[in-house]
């Protein structure tokens, strides 16, 4: 079973690409994995099968991201740029019920 995961770039002002990654979704993985990209990165990648340290595997054709008017968590993780480096973002509802 996959670990599918979602990368929100804010693009405007009111404005989130969400890019779709499929497996390996969990923080463990995806944040040393992302840490070489950038946002220009990820948005160029399209939708992604896995995010590893040395490459982006995308599908060919990659679908573009589905544009939001903000970040939101619709797989197992959220992951954004946030003061130059990718978080992990657990929407405030989830921190809740734990």
């Amino acid at each position: 079973m996959s670990t599918r995961a979602q990368i929100a770039i804010q693009t405007g002002p009111n404005e989130w690409a969400h890019v779709y990654v499929h497996f390996d979704g969990y923080p463990a993985h995806m944040l040393p994995a992302l840490a070489r990209w950038k946002p220009e990165d990820i948005l160029a990648a399209g939708e992604i099968r896995q995010v590893a340290a040395d490459a982006l595997d995308r599908f060919i054709p990659p679908r573009a991201p589905r544009m939001l008017p903000r970040p939101t968590q619709e797989f197992a993780h959220l992951y954004m740029w946030i003061g130059c480096q990718w978080v992990n973002v657990v929407p405030k509802a989830d921190a809740e019920r734990v």
